[in-house]
Parts: C-alpha cells; structure tokens; sequence
C-alpha cells in the first residue's frame, strides 16, 4: 500500500512536466522585421532570418503552430505582458533589468556589439572620442541603454529610431555621425549590403556590459507562464542535441553565433 502511494506521487510530480508541452498547441511569437539577417519581410511578404527559422524550428519539436505577430521593438514587452502574443522572438538580450519583468528562455546565442562609422573615421567607442558627436541607437534596445549609460552624460547625443533601418538610413545620409548595433545584424544587414558597403566596425575596447547586454539573446517569456518557458527550454535543447541549431546557423553566418 505505501509503495503504491509512493509511486502514485511520483507519477503526479511529474505530470507537469510532460502536459507543459503537450498544451502548447500555438506560440504567437512577437517580432520586429526591421532586423535582418535575424527577422526581415521578403518581397513577397513572407517573414525571413534566423530568429524566425528557429522559432518554427521550437514548434515543430513542440507539434505546435506558429504564429507571427509583427510589433515595434521597444513596445515588445508590453505587447506582451497585454497578450498581444506569447512570446518574443525578436533578437532580444536577456538583462538584469528586463528580467524583473519578464523571464527568458535559455540563451540562443551570444551578444557581440559594435560601433558602426564611415571607413577611415578616426571614432573609436569611448565617451571621450565620441563627444560633441551623435550616436544612432534603436529605441529601447541595449544599445540604447549602453549609449546613455555610457556616452549619454559625457558630451555625446544618444539618437534613438524606432527601427534599425531608419538608423542606417540616417548614418548614411549623415545625419548621425556612427550607430551602436549588434554585431552580426550589422555585418548582415548593413555593411555586405550596397548601402553600407562604405562603413566598417570602429577599432577601440570591447563594448562589454553584462548588467546590460547580459549573457545573451533569448525568448521573452510572461512571468508566471512555466507551462509554455518549460516547453521552449526543452525545445531549444532538442535543435542544440540533434543537429537542428547548427544547420539553421549555417544557413546565415560563417562564425559560431551561439558562443560559448
């Protein structure tokens, strides 16, 4: 009788674990698709890059639909606490201060930021090159709070767009004198394109803050929703193991994004 007891508790213990994922038949994943190679719109109106291959990735290993929910970046996280969607997906850093307000799947890979400028401009990313000069961030991200944090309250003008091509758009045009991006977008998105093909990453220090960027780029997950975080974690783990990740990554970058 007590070991039927015992073995009636284990199973109960561990039906949370197996329903997490068996209820998660749609994710709404938010995005913003100004951010190539990581989320863009193609021509013909379909959403492209590699957040969003991984994202379908995570429900197929879910047997769950995805859905696409297009919004602002810096408006990511009160879409989401509204339940405009499930989930964000949209190149977004796991930080200190945004994990006091939501939680976030394990890492989909690393964050490597760089300062974006002319060729040959002698800017390099300290408060005391970049004084009297402005910097191009997008509204609400990281970089945004690096820049101000940083260089906001040393003499350098911190300009914040909405999207990050209106960032490229204005360091192009001259309007911004250098733009503060992630790496890889930047690679990617703007200087193997035509548009930047005159622009490179400044030389300098390293452009670390783990307070700020954190440990790296995850899913944006409602607190209080371990049903569907338990589902996703288990997932990414899944593409890691077999292969999935790596194929995916291949597809759009020549170095290893996801760090050690």
């Amino acid at each position: 009788m007590k070991l039927w007891i015992i073995l009636s508790a284990l199973s109960a213990a561990c039906l949370p674990l197996t329903a997490s994922a068996d209820t998660v038949k749609t994710i709404r994943f938010g995005v913003d698709t100004s951010y190539p190679p990581f989320e863009a719109k193609a021509a013909n109106g379909e959403l492209v890059g590699f957040d969003i291959d991984l994202g379908n990735a995570i429900c197929a290993k879910l047997n769950a639909k995805c859905v696409w929910i297009e919004n602002s970046f810096d408006g990511m996280i009160p879409a989401l606490e509204a339940r405009k969607f499930d989930a964000i997906n949209s190149s977004m850093t796991k930080s200190e201060q945004r994990s006091k307000v939501i939680n976030f799947s394990k890492k989909l890979y690393a964050p490597v930021e760089a300062l974006v400028v002319k060729g040959g401009s002698p800017l390099v990313p300290t408060a005391e090159s970049l004084k009297g000069k402005r910097v191009g961030v997008q509204q609400g991200s990281t970089q945004e709070a690096y820049a101000r944090k940083y260089w906001g309250n040393n003499g350098v003008e911190v300009v914040p767009y909405q999207t990050q091509d209106q960032v490229w758009n204005d360091l192009v045009t001259g309007r911004i004198d250098a733009a503060l991006a992630f790496a890889p977008q930047a690679d990617v998105g703007f200087l193997k394109t035509p548009q930047g093909r005159d622009y490179g990453f400044a030389r300098g220090p390293a452009i670390k803050d783990e307070s700020i960027f954190g440990p790296g780029v995850s899913i944006g997950i409602r607190k209080g929703d371990k049903a569907l975080l338990d589902a996703v974690n288990g997932a990414i783990d899944s593409i890691r193991k077999d292969g999935t990740y790596d194929r995916i990554s291949k597809k759009y970058f020549s170095f290893d994004i996801y760090g050690g």
